[in-house]
């Protein structure tokens, strides 16, 4: 057993790539070191180029020691860059060590702000999924009317999908909730164009017997609404419809924070009205601020990775060290495993790659 796997079970171990995303090591190390004070029972492996890295933890006026820890990588995976490029040429990047830390056990999860495409690719590649899981997923979660959180996904990582790989996506999201929120059996909703079990292509159809055979606590299907009614606590879709699906909400949010903004700035009596509501105004931006939720976890694999969004911040890069540091703590790839194995026969069978 690995010397992280060993630690005592308060300790978690967590390595940053942090040469990854727009802002590379000016966000990332402040975002660790800010995130250690709150946990100070955290290991934080710093990865990317020393010089840099040495650099910014000059800047903050911090210093290595047992627990923060700088692991040198010599080169660094582009945001544009293809993801077969990375994955063949770049065996030092600051993204491919950190993820070699939790293949061997060094680590017990991986942050990265990097290239998804690349970052899933490496995953994969280095960590293999686990036993009856055909491809990993990208699944966040979205804010709901109920005042919580709905978790989507995939968001992104497969645009085609097969019935089996949807009801995979199932169990995955509900290990992920079940885990993370502490509810026993949270519910799985199918994404559709309509509620009906009619409706729908043959996939999403094919999907949802599978979903209710499955044991899960299958709710039906549901449309891109639910998400944020809260109807289910996870809500299953490809990764092309789940992608639109974020990148629309998000949109959605800018837009009413602009026309607020516009509103409250036509005439001197509305700038008034703004002051007054200013407050009000400042709580509505940060429930729909989309860094309070980054943190996308990439499921399915045999080690837990998270994707942080490119351009976050230090706050937002600090939510999804707190994603890493929860689905640790909650064994998040444990409790999949064994609920894939517990799969009806019938279900198990169906669900095997081809």
């Amino acid at each position: 057993m690995s010397d992280a796997h060993a630690a005592a079970s308060t300790e978690i171990v967590i390595a940053v790539d942090c040469m990854g995303g727009d802002h590379g090591p000016q966000v990332t190390v402040p975002a660790v070191l800010a995130f250690q004070r709150r946990r100070p029972e955290t290991v934080m492996i710093l990865v990317g180029q020393r010089e840099a890295l040495e650099g910014a933890l000059r800047a903050a006026r911090a210093s290595t020691g047992p627990r923060l820890q700088i692991r040198p990588a010599t080169e660094v995976v582009g945001m544009d860059e293809p993801p077969a490029q990375a994955l063949r040429l770049k065996k030092d990047s600051s993204m491919r060590v950190a993820i070699n830390l939790v293949k061997a056990g060094i680590a017990h999860a991986c942050v990265s702000a990097g290239n998804t495409g690349a970052l899933m690719a490496i995953s994969r590649f280095v960590l293999k999924t686990l036993p009856g899981i055909d491809r990993p997923a990208i699944a966040t979660v979205l804010p709901n009317m109920r005042g919580g959180w709905t978790y989507v996904l995939d968001l992104g990582a497969n645009v085609d999908c097969t019935p089996e790989q949807l009801m995979q996506f199932g169990v995955m999201g509900a290990m992920l909730v079940a885990a993370v929120e502490h509810r026993e059996r949270p519910s799985v909703g199918l994404l559709n164009i309509g509620i009906e079990d009619i409706k729908g292509n043959d996939t999403v159809k094919q999907a949802a017997d599978l979903l209710r055979g499955s044991g899960l606590n299958f709710h039906g299907n549901v449309e891109g609404d639910d998400i944020f009614k809260g109807t289910t606590d996870v809500v299953v879709c490809d990764g092309f419809v789940g992608n639109s699906v974020l990148k629309a909400s998000e949109g959605v949010a800018t837009m009413i924070v602009g026309f607020l903004r516009q509103e409250f700035s036509r005439g001197w009596w509305r700038r008034l009205a703004a002051l007054v509501a200013l407050p009000v105004l400042r709580a509505l931006r940060a429930r729909m601020d989309p860094g309070r939720y980054n943190g996308a976890s990439l499921l399915g694999l045999r080690g837990i990775v998270i994707k942080s969004h490119g351009s976050a911040g230090a706050f937002a890069f600090g939510q999804a060290l707190e994603q890493a540091a929860e689905e640790v703590r909650n064994e998040v790839i444990a409790r999949i495993a064994r609920r894939m194995a517990e799969l009806p026969v019938a279900t198990a069978v169906a669900g095997q790659p081809r």
